[in-house]
């Protein structure tokens, strides 16, 4: 059975693709949010969005190469992949999230307490 929780190789994931991905800026708040290092429940993302756009995103982001994401029983959970980001394009992640953090980009994305 496949895994559709799976991301892309690393060397599969595509420039054009992840500037795609990263240029809607509810996408990229998500990434500000994980650029910590740590893993995240979805359900700790808060956004003016629907739940199903919200699932919509992190998928978007998941199928580019730029999350990863762990399934456990019946809750998913996301990490943002910057060692093979970092590997493919050096330099790239940090310079994005500093100007996104300047522009305020993705600001109305923010984070719950963790939901037991």
């Amino acid at each position: 059975m496949p895994d559709h929780h799976a991301s892309p190789a690393e060397s599969d994931i595509s420039l054009p693709r992840l500037l795609g991905v990263l240029s809607d800026p509810t996408r990229l708040g998500i990434v500000r949010i994980l650029s910590d290092g740590a893993e995240r429940g979805w359900g700790q993302f808060r956004a003016p969005v629907a739940k199903s756009t919200l699932s919509h995103h992190l998928k978007m982001l998941r199928e580019a190469g730029v999350t990863q994401t762990r399934q456990e029983g019946t809750r998913c959970f996301v990490k943002l992949r910057r060692d093979a980001l970092e590997a493919r394009f050096p330099g790239f992640l940090p310079a994005l999230l500093a100007a996104a953090d300047a522009d305020h980009i993705g600001d109305h994305v923010t984070e719950r307490d963790e939901q037991a």
